[in-house]
């Protein structure tokens, strides 16, 4: 049901976009005349691929330029938003289950009209989510029969160098929800950094949360670089603290090329069934952009030891295709 609903969304989605950068296409071609009739005089021509991202990228863009001028004045300059959209395909077969198949999408669009602080976020996946590290790709655990689209806007109230507060308010998964968040880098020298960041979230339905997320960073070479995360969450839907530690290795091959070595743990403590780890996860991810720019490929094999299968060792690996539709950078 789950990836039906996100699968119709994406269509619509991309079936919108398209239809928006037609209509400016065709407004544009107008205004061109003879010479851009000539350009566009063999439309079938055209790589379909370079096509469908111009569609996606153009409709996007088209859609934020419409949102952002109602918070304009008609005499005032027409500016120029940032739009990112991102769709991905994944297969995440393992020993005991060989149907996790997820599509997600992501729109973030930038109004200029607010100087650049104010975000639009829509998406199919839980933009409240405390669980997950920076590097760390969707938990097929989250996955639900309910929907889980995601729409917020963010404002931005401080953004230096190493130096980021935020708030976000929206809905997700049904529920309201307000979001305030400050991050914090301190470079200790050129090859040691250390961010903190804490977070506080209100629910209308579960009540406040918060977490804590620590990461130590080291620059090894310009081509790789050691990360150690950690973060603890607490929440009134539920007793204790769940805690969460990542260990990675990225490493740049090439301009299009990178892996990441991962290796993360999990569980909980102080709550109903005391100090419990729940999971640990050993990864290896290879990601490199072929085809198109825009285009990305990930495979990623991992091994699994959960605490619900009394540790036993569960393969698995993922496979993703990411597509980035970019305009106005």
């Amino acid at each position: 049901m789950r990836l039906s609903c996100t699968l119709l969304t994406c269509l619509l989605f991309i079936q919108s976009s398209a239809l928006c950068a037609q209509e400016s296409e065709e407004k544009a071609n107008k205004k061109g005349g003879e010479g851009t009739h000539k350009l566009n005089k063999k439309p079938t021509e055209e790589d379909w691929m370079t096509g469908f991202h111009n569609s996606v990228t153009d409709g996007v863009y088209q859609s934020a330029l419409w949102f952002d001028n109602f918070f304009s004045d008609d005499d005032s300059e027409q500016l120029t938003p940032r739009t990112t959209a991102k769709i991905r395909l994944g297969w995440l077969p393992r020993a005991r289950d060989f149907s996790e198949f997820k599509a997600k999408f992501k729109v973030k669009v930038k109004l200029p009209h607010f100087k650049n602080k104010v975000d639009l976020i829509l998406s199919d996946e839980d933009e409240t989510s405390l669980s997950q590290l920076p590097l760390e790709n969707s938990d097929p655990r989250l996955t639900s029969s309910d929907d889980q689209f995601a729409a917020a806007i963010r404002y931005i109230h401080e953004h230096e160098s190493g130096q980021l507060t935020d708030s976000r308010i929206g809905i997700t998964g049904g529920d309201l929800f307000v979001r305030g968040r400050h991050q914090r880098r301190f470079f200790i020298d050129e090859k040691h950094s250390v961010k903190v960041e804490p977070s506080i979230y209100y629910f209308l339905d579960e009540g406040f949360s918060e977490r804590l997320l620590l990461e130590y960073d080291y620059q090894y070479n310009p081509t790789t670089q050691f990360r150690i995360n950690y973060s603890i969450r607490g929440s009134q839907e539920y007793s204790g603290i769940r805690w969460k530690h990542g260990f990675y290795r990225l490493h740049q091959l090439d301009n299009t090329t990178a892996t990441l070595t991962s290796l993360q743990v999990e569980g909980q403590r102080n709550g109903e069934r005391g100090f419990l780890i729940e999971r640990y996860t050993l990864g290896y991810r290879y990601r490199f952009n072929a085809y198109r720019k825009w285009l990305f490929f990930e495979v990623e094999p991992f091994l699994e030891w959960n605490e619900q299968d009394n540790y036993s060792t569960t393969p698995g690996i993922a496979l993703r295709v990411e597509g980035v539709f970019a305009k106005g950078y």
